[in-house]
């Protein structure tokens, strides 16, 4: 499907005498390579963002990370039409006012949406009528920094943000819905090695 589109892109657009460069979604050779987050590397505020619209609703989840290495993961499910792309603008937006409500000044944003991170960047237009709001509300909140960084990732370096939307994307309830915090355990066994029943020999 993506050589058919590809195909059908170039044909609607052939090259005259009068060439023109296209300003279209289509990432240059700049977009072609992705850099991991490096999250010991460098110290400072990092905000993990994504948005999941399936057939069971839509979720968002952020996870934002102190210098510390404290996590503050938040989550919402959204009752409203959205589609892929206004799922991740709402992430986006919910990380920021979290940073902001945490008095964070200079924060890192990771996501694995190539088309929000470059689009806040300015590096692609914003023609989707739907999502020129977002574009405006995420400018007037990152006026509220004195340096918002951004970077793209791949989706396997986003899997808790991923995890917590695809929660919030599933979970059915009338009003809100509070999920204690999980403890996860460690464990160095398997668990049949924890079943060993005691035989008490009399013996101290």
């Amino acid at each position: 499907m993506k050589a058919q589109a590809l195909a059908d892109h170039l044909a609607e657009n052939p090259v005259d005498e009068v060439y023109e460069p296209l300003k279209t979604y289509f990432p240059d050779k700049k977009v072609m390579y992705v850099d991991e987050a490096d999250q010991d590397g460098k110290p400072g505020w990092k905000l993990f963002f994504d948005g999941a619209a399936n057939m069971k609703g839509v979720g968002i989840g952020v996870v934002l990370i102190s210098e510390t290495r404290r996590h503050y993961p938040v989550t919402a499910q959204l009752r409203f039409y959205c589609t892929n792309n206004m799922a991740e603008y709402e992430a986006y937006i919910l990380g920021l006012r979290l940073a902001i409500n945490l008095g964070v000044q200079e924060i890192l944003v990771l996501g694995d949406s190539d088309l929000l991170v470059h689009q806040i960047q300015g590096e692609w237009e914003t023609r989707d009528l739907k999502l020129i709001p977002y574009r405006q509300c995420l400018h007037d909140l990152c006026q509220r920094f004195r340096s918002v960084e951004f970077r793209h990732i791949l989706r396997i370096h986003n899997e808790i943000a991923d995890a917590l939307a695809t929660l919030a994307s599933m979970l059915h309830h009338p009003d809100k819905t509070y999920v204690d915090p999980l403890h996860i355990q460690i464990r160095d066994q398997h668990a049949y090695c924890n079943m060993v029943e005691e035989e008490p020999d009399g013996e101290p």
